[in-house]
Protein backbone atom coordinates (compact mmCIF):
# COMPACT_ATOMS: atom_id res chain seq x y z
CA UNK A 1 0.00 0.00 0.00
CA UNK A 2 1.14 3.70 -0.64
CA UNK A 3 1.92 5.44 2.22
CA UNK A 4 2.75 8.89 2.15
CA UNK A 5 7.09 7.79 3.14
CA UNK A 6 8.54 4.90 2.59
CA UNK A 7 7.61 2.91 6.06
CA UNK A 8 9.97 0.24 7.44
CA UNK A 9 7.90 -2.61 6.02
CA UNK A 10 7.63 -0.84 2.83
CA UNK A 11 11.85 -0.90 2.74
CA UNK A 12 11.98 -4.38 3.60
CA UNK A 13 9.63 -5.46 1.11
CA UNK A 14 11.43 -3.35 -1.78
CA UNK A 15 15.33 -4.73 -0.80
CA UNK A 16 14.35 -8.41 -0.78
CA UNK A 17 12.55 -7.52 -4.41
CA UNK A 18 15.90 -6.49 -5.19
CA UNK A 19 17.64 -9.52 -4.05
CA UNK A 20 20.13 -10.93 -6.70
CA UNK A 21 21.24 -7.17 -7.81
CA UNK A 22 23.71 -4.85 -6.89
CA UNK A 23 21.19 -2.72 -5.32
CA UNK A 24 20.39 -5.49 -2.86
CA UNK A 25 21.10 -4.15 1.27
CA UNK A 26 22.69 -0.92 -0.04
CA UNK A 27 19.32 1.19 0.13
CA UNK A 28 19.20 4.77 1.92
CA UNK A 29 15.81 6.59 2.35
CA UNK A 30 15.43 10.10 3.32
CA UNK A 31 12.20 11.32 4.62
CA UNK A 32 13.50 15.10 3.49
CA UNK A 33 16.59 16.46 1.65
CA UNK A 34 17.92 18.35 -0.28
CA UNK A 35 18.65 16.78 -2.94
CA UNK A 36 19.74 12.86 -3.65
CA UNK A 37 21.87 13.02 -6.24
CA UNK A 38 24.08 15.81 -4.44
CA UNK A 39 24.41 13.23 -1.40
CA UNK A 40 25.27 10.89 -3.96
CA UNK A 41 28.50 12.51 -5.45
CA UNK A 42 29.78 13.42 -1.78
CA UNK A 43 29.06 9.85 -0.74
CA UNK A 44 31.29 8.88 -3.58
CA UNK A 45 33.58 11.15 -2.81
CA UNK A 46 33.74 9.07 0.59
CA UNK A 47 34.14 5.95 -0.78
CA UNK A 48 30.51 4.77 -0.59
CA UNK A 49 30.37 1.11 -2.97
CA UNK A 50 29.18 0.68 -6.32
CA UNK A 51 25.43 -0.18 -6.28
CA UNK A 52 24.33 2.21 -3.12
CA UNK A 53 20.77 4.02 -3.88
CA UNK A 54 19.60 7.35 -1.93
CA UNK A 55 15.76 8.38 -2.55
CA UNK A 56 13.54 10.41 -1.04
CA UNK A 57 10.18 11.34 0.13
CA UNK A 58 10.89 15.15 -0.50
CA UNK A 59 14.09 16.83 -2.06
CA UNK A 60 13.79 20.73 -0.77
CA UNK A 61 16.93 21.31 -3.80
CA UNK A 62 15.89 18.74 -6.53
CA UNK A 63 18.59 19.29 -9.49
CA UNK A 64 17.81 18.78 -13.28
CA UNK A 65 20.24 19.36 -16.54
CA UNK A 66 21.02 22.82 -17.16
CA UNK A 67 21.02 23.76 -13.92
CA UNK A 68 16.95 23.81 -13.88
CA UNK A 69 15.25 22.57 -10.68
CA UNK A 70 12.86 20.29 -10.53
CA UNK A 71 10.11 20.50 -8.00
CA UNK A 72 10.18 17.55 -5.40
CA UNK A 73 7.20 18.21 -2.89
CA UNK A 74 6.41 15.17 -0.50
CA UNK A 75 4.71 12.19 -1.20
CA UNK A 76 4.11 13.13 -5.07
CA UNK A 77 6.97 11.84 -7.02
CA UNK A 78 10.03 9.23 -6.89
CA UNK A 79 13.35 10.44 -6.50
CA UNK A 80 16.34 8.50 -6.34
CA UNK A 81 20.10 8.76 -7.46
CA UNK A 82 22.05 5.70 -8.03
CA UNK A 83 25.83 5.56 -7.19
CA UNK A 84 27.65 3.46 -9.44
CA UNK A 85 31.87 2.64 -10.17
CA UNK A 86 31.01 1.04 -13.86
CA UNK A 87 34.78 -0.06 -15.84
CA UNK A 88 33.95 3.07 -18.38
CA UNK A 89 36.01 5.56 -19.94
CA UNK A 90 34.53 9.01 -19.64
CA UNK A 91 33.97 8.92 -23.38
CA UNK A 92 31.13 6.18 -22.99
CA UNK A 93 29.10 7.92 -19.99
CA UNK A 94 26.32 9.00 -22.49
CA UNK A 95 25.50 5.17 -23.06
CA UNK A 96 24.35 4.91 -19.53
CA UNK A 97 22.75 7.95 -19.25
CA UNK A 98 20.83 7.03 -22.42
CA UNK A 99 20.50 3.35 -20.97
CA UNK A 100 18.84 5.05 -17.87
CA UNK A 101 16.19 6.52 -20.06
CA UNK A 102 15.44 3.30 -21.56
CA UNK A 103 15.12 1.78 -17.80
CA UNK A 104 12.51 4.41 -16.81
CA UNK A 105 10.49 3.85 -20.11
CA UNK A 106 10.78 0.22 -19.43
CA UNK A 107 9.59 0.50 -16.03
CA UNK A 108 6.90 2.75 -16.56
CA UNK A 109 5.74 0.62 -19.15
CA UNK A 110 5.09 -2.58 -16.81
CA UNK A 111 3.56 -1.04 -14.30
CA UNK A 112 1.05 1.08 -15.73
CA UNK A 113 1.23 -0.36 -19.66
CA UNK A 114 1.79 3.37 -20.69
CA UNK A 115 4.36 4.26 -23.20
CA UNK A 116 6.19 6.94 -22.57
CA UNK A 117 8.00 9.19 -25.72
CA UNK A 118 12.02 9.53 -24.84
CA UNK A 119 13.32 13.00 -26.06
CA UNK A 120 17.73 12.88 -26.38
CA UNK A 121 19.04 11.82 -24.36
CA UNK A 122 16.64 11.12 -21.69
CA UNK A 123 13.65 12.88 -21.06
CA UNK A 124 10.49 10.98 -20.66
CA UNK A 125 7.08 12.41 -22.25
CA UNK A 126 3.34 11.58 -22.49
CA UNK A 127 3.02 13.72 -25.57
CA UNK A 128 4.51 17.31 -25.14
CA UNK A 129 4.20 16.69 -21.34
CA UNK A 130 8.10 15.56 -19.38
CA UNK A 131 7.42 13.43 -16.07
CA UNK A 132 9.96 12.15 -15.82
CA UNK A 133 13.91 13.62 -16.02
CA UNK A 134 17.23 11.87 -15.93
CA UNK A 135 20.42 13.88 -14.74
CA UNK A 136 24.45 11.88 -14.68
CA UNK A 137 27.46 13.07 -13.25
CA UNK A 138 30.62 12.07 -12.87
CA UNK A 139 33.84 11.94 -11.10
CA UNK A 140 36.56 10.81 -13.68
CA UNK A 141 40.27 10.47 -14.71
CA UNK A 142 41.21 10.81 -18.22
CA UNK A 143 41.15 7.24 -18.81
CA UNK A 144 38.23 5.94 -16.47
CA UNK A 145 35.17 6.70 -14.38
CA UNK A 146 35.77 6.83 -10.86
CA UNK A 147 32.26 7.18 -10.22
CA UNK A 148 28.75 8.40 -11.38
CA UNK A 149 25.65 9.45 -9.80
CA UNK A 150 22.19 8.74 -12.32
CA UNK A 151 19.68 11.21 -10.97
CA UNK A 152 16.09 9.88 -11.33
CA UNK A 153 12.84 12.19 -10.70
CA UNK A 154 9.07 10.94 -12.24
CA UNK A 155 6.19 12.84 -11.28
CA UNK A 156 3.85 10.10 -10.02
CA UNK A 157 1.20 11.08 -7.69
CA UNK A 158 0.52 14.60 -8.89
CA UNK A 159 -3.07 15.41 -9.36
CA UNK A 160 -3.00 18.62 -11.43
CA UNK A 161 0.28 21.70 -11.56
CA UNK A 162 0.14 25.13 -11.41
CA UNK A 163 -1.13 26.93 -14.99
CA UNK A 164 2.60 27.64 -15.92
CA UNK A 165 3.82 23.78 -15.91
CA UNK A 166 0.30 22.34 -17.16
CA UNK A 167 1.15 22.35 -20.32
CA UNK A 168 4.26 21.20 -20.15
CA UNK A 169 4.80 18.92 -17.19
CA UNK A 170 2.59 15.47 -16.43
CA UNK A 171 2.48 12.28 -13.81
CA UNK A 172 1.20 8.57 -14.09
CA UNK A 173 -1.88 10.03 -12.30
CA UNK A 174 -2.98 12.92 -14.68
CA UNK A 175 -2.18 10.48 -17.48
CA UNK A 176 -4.26 7.16 -15.46
CA UNK A 177 -6.42 8.82 -13.25
CA UNK A 178 -5.16 6.70 -10.46
CA UNK A 179 -2.27 6.45 -8.22
CA UNK A 180 0.17 4.13 -8.31
CA UNK A 181 2.87 2.50 -5.71
CA UNK A 182 6.28 4.40 -5.75
CA UNK A 183 7.73 1.27 -4.03
CA UNK A 184 7.09 -1.27 -6.73
CA UNK A 185 7.87 1.45 -9.33
CA UNK A 186 11.27 1.85 -7.82
CA UNK A 187 12.13 -1.66 -7.88
CA UNK A 188 10.94 -2.02 -10.92
CA UNK A 189 13.37 0.66 -12.08
CA UNK A 190 16.13 -0.47 -10.19
CA UNK A 191 16.32 -4.00 -11.71
CA UNK A 192 15.82 -2.43 -14.97
CA UNK A 193 18.78 -0.05 -14.83
CA UNK A 194 21.25 -3.16 -12.93
CA UNK A 195 20.17 -5.40 -16.34
CA UNK A 196 21.41 -2.09 -18.26
CA UNK A 197 24.89 -2.11 -16.18
CA UNK A 198 25.06 -5.41 -16.73
CA UNK A 199 24.88 -5.29 -20.49
CA UNK A 200 27.23 -2.40 -20.83
CA UNK A 201 29.90 -3.09 -18.49
CA UNK A 202 29.95 -7.14 -20.26
CA UNK A 203 29.12 -7.37 -23.81
CA UNK A 204 29.98 -3.42 -24.64
CA UNK A 205 29.20 -3.34 -28.03
CA UNK A 206 26.15 -5.62 -28.39
CA UNK A 207 24.73 -3.55 -25.60
CA UNK A 208 25.72 -0.10 -27.17
CA UNK A 209 23.53 -1.72 -30.41
CA UNK A 210 20.86 -2.99 -28.66
CA UNK A 211 20.50 1.13 -27.13
CA UNK A 212 20.62 2.17 -30.09
CA UNK A 213 18.03 -0.29 -32.30
CA UNK A 214 15.56 0.55 -28.73
CA UNK A 215 15.91 3.86 -29.07
CA UNK A 216 14.90 4.47 -32.65
CA UNK A 217 12.02 2.45 -32.18
CA UNK A 218 9.83 4.26 -28.68
CA UNK A 219 11.48 8.10 -29.52
CA UNK A 220 9.74 10.14 -31.82
CA UNK A 221 12.42 12.78 -31.19
CA UNK A 222 15.34 10.26 -32.96
CA UNK A 223 13.96 11.16 -36.63
CA UNK A 224 11.78 13.49 -38.31
CA UNK A 225 11.23 15.91 -35.69
CA UNK A 226 11.84 19.52 -35.94
CA UNK A 227 13.90 20.56 -33.36
CA UNK A 228 16.60 23.23 -32.26
CA UNK A 229 18.98 23.02 -29.13
CA UNK A 230 19.13 25.74 -26.17
CA UNK A 231 21.72 28.61 -26.56
CA UNK A 232 23.41 27.53 -29.42
CA UNK A 233 22.30 29.38 -32.45
CA UNK A 234 22.55 27.88 -35.74
CA UNK A 235 21.40 24.35 -34.48
CA UNK A 236 18.48 23.43 -35.55
CA UNK A 237 16.66 21.48 -38.24
CA UNK A 238 15.13 18.09 -38.57
CA UNK A 239 16.51 15.12 -36.13
CA UNK A 240 18.29 12.19 -38.42
CA UNK A 241 18.87 9.62 -36.20
CA UNK A 242 21.70 8.46 -33.73
CA UNK A 243 25.64 8.08 -34.71
CA UNK A 244 27.21 5.24 -33.95
CA UNK A 245 28.55 6.59 -30.41
CA UNK A 246 24.77 7.73 -29.41
CA UNK A 247 24.87 11.59 -30.09
CA UNK A 248 21.73 13.31 -31.96
CA UNK A 249 22.22 14.18 -35.51
CA UNK A 250 20.31 17.34 -36.31
CA UNK A 251 19.45 18.29 -40.54
CA UNK A 252 20.16 22.14 -40.68
CA UNK A 253 20.72 24.49 -42.97
CA UNK A 254 24.56 24.40 -43.16
CA UNK A 255 24.12 19.95 -43.01
CA UNK A 256 24.35 17.57 -40.71
CA UNK A 257 25.77 18.67 -37.03
CA UNK A 258 26.09 16.58 -34.13
CA UNK A 259 24.18 17.38 -30.69
CA UNK A 260 27.24 16.22 -27.84
CA UNK A 261 24.68 18.33 -25.20
CA UNK A 262 22.38 20.53 -24.68
CA UNK A 263 18.62 20.56 -24.24
CA UNK A 264 16.76 19.11 -27.38
CA UNK A 265 13.34 21.25 -28.03
CA UNK A 266 10.75 20.77 -30.09
CA UNK A 267 10.37 24.24 -32.73
CA UNK A 268 6.91 25.87 -31.99
CA UNK A 269 4.34 24.79 -35.06
CA UNK A 270 5.42 21.72 -35.48
CA UNK A 271 4.09 18.18 -34.97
Amino acid sequence: MEVSAFDPQALEQLDHALAGTRFAGKLQFFPTIPSTSTHAMAQGEAGAPDGTVYFADEQTAGRGRGAHAWTSPPGSGLYVSVLLRPQLTPADVLWMSLAAGLAVHDAVRELTSLEADLRWPNDLLFGKRKFSGVLTELNAEVTRVRYLVIGIGINVHQPAFPDELKDVASSLHIETGRDWPRQELLALLLKAIDHEVNALTGSTVEAQQSILRRLEQISSWVRGKQVYVENQPGMEGVTDGLDPRGFLQIRTANGLRTVLSGGVREQKGSR
